[in-house]
């Protein structure tokens, strides 16, 4: 394993008691022990899931799409067919 700095790494220090914000070290132990990982690799995989939950999973776009966007969608897409798709991106309520 490569040497790391002291820049690569934090200080991390286990509650007292299990909370919202925060695990012993016998709950990241027994963690470690059901995943079959050590507690090093817990936090790591606790940390991805709160990433995945919490941070954006796609890129920025530029915003609304263009006229000549939207033009070349029309185009490409064949017309006189009425298609619908159903999307759980959006919460569409109906009034």
């Amino acid at each position: 394993m490569p040497a790391r700095s002291t820049a690569d790494q934090i200080a991390f220090r286990y509650r007292s008691s299990d909370s919202l914000t925060g695990v012993t070290r016998t709950t990241a132990k027994h963690l470690a022990e059901r995943l079959g990982v050590d507690e090093t690799q817990v936090i790591h995989l606790a940390l991805h899931d709160l990433a995945v939950k919490v941070l954006p999973q796609y890129e920025a776009d530029d915003g609304p799409l263009t006229a000549a966007q939207l033009r070349q969608i029309r185009k490409r897409v064949p017309q006189g067919t009425k298609r619908s798709m159903r999307s759980s991106l959006f919460d569409m309520q109906t009034p």
